[in-house]
């Protein structure tokens, strides 16, 4: 069991949000699900979903313990781009989905890294994200780090709940963004009318805020950069759709039929972090997969 006393910074936060600021390894879904198992306490009685916590209240946690991962581990290639006994980055191409879910047991990352490491994957995630401390979506490619014990996993997302991980980002937008440069700061929030998608929201959401910087603007498109400060689930996507330029190939957030086949023109180029163990700042970077290059190609004739 794992307790915190509430301060009068998180007085008046739901239960979920005063965890996940107290343990940023554990992702919000994990905390809910925890709630929902009465696994997490407030003064001794468990907490509702929807429940607030005042300055002294006692929160308690109790993680399960591990059990058996369902998924596999695959022969897959990787393409690992820094590795170590603590962490590694991979680069993941486009189309494949890092970690198991229905209708995606097989063929994912996670299938992957458990072949490639073994046992040596943090747990804190839970069983079927080990290892996992950020993650892209299934058609966006590019750069994630993979913890392999918990100590590492603890820094990494601590840094990252920190803006201190480095997130950068390219992507062609559709149309021509007003200013080069700029920064969207928006709150994130699920969608109340699909639950599926996210949306820029004052409900039940969390602070994002994204840079962009344009590279080079075509007829119809914009090369951009863009540094996530933050993390939220599509973020990028959310945020250039809100401000009226979707990801090219995005049909989710953008035109249902796209100028790109497969998935959205995204992939995720740089990420800098403090290394858990020796305190060193580390870059590793990934350059332009082949379908980014070819759309580029094919926008600029």
């Amino acid at each position: 069991m794992n307790s915190f006393t509430v301060s009068e910074g998180s007085s008046g936060s739901r239960v979920d949000k005063a965890v996940s600021e107290e343990f940023p390894s554990l992702s919000r879904s994990f905390i809910q699900k925890l709630t929902e198992s009465g696994m997490v306490l407030i003064n001794g009685k468990a907490a509702g979903k929807s429940s607030k916590v005042k300055e002294g209240d006692t929160v308690s946690v109790s993680l399960p313990e591990p059990v058996s991962l369902n998924a596999e581990p695959e022969d897959i290639p990787l393409d690992i781009r820094y590795e170590d006994g603590d962490l590694l980055v991979v680069n993941k191409p486009r189309g494949m989905v890092v970690h198991p879910a229905a209708g995606n047991f097989d063929g994912t990352l996670v299938n992957a890294l458990l072949f490639h490491c073994g046992d040596s994957l943090s747990g804190i995630n839970g069983v079927i994200r080990p290892g996992i401390v950020h993650r892209i979506d299934k058609d966006t490619s590019g750069l994630l780090i993979v913890a392999k014990n918990d100590f590492a996993h603890n820094s990494l997302a601590l840094q990252i709940k920190e803006h201190s991980f480095t997130r950068e980002y390219r992507a062609v937008l559709c149309g021509h963004l007003r200013e080069h440069e700029g920064t969207v700061d928006a709150p994130i929030g699920r969608s109340e009318k699909d639950r599926k998608k996210m949306c820029v929201t004052d409900k039940n959401s969390r602070n994002a805020v994204t840079h962009y910087k344009v590279i080079e603007e075509y007829r119809d498109f914009t090369y951009a950069s863009l540094r996530l400060e933050t993390g939220r689930t599509h973020q990028i996507r959310v945020h250039m759709a809100y401000i009226g330029h979707p990801v090219a190939g995005d049909t989710v957030y953008g035109p249902k039929k796209p100028a790109l086949p497969g998935g959205q023109c995204l992939h995720a180029g740089l990420i800098g972090f403090i290394h858990p163990r020796s305190g060193k700042y580390i870059e590793v970077s990934s350059e332009l997969p082949d379908y980014f290059k070819s759309f580029l190609e094919k926008i600029n004739n």
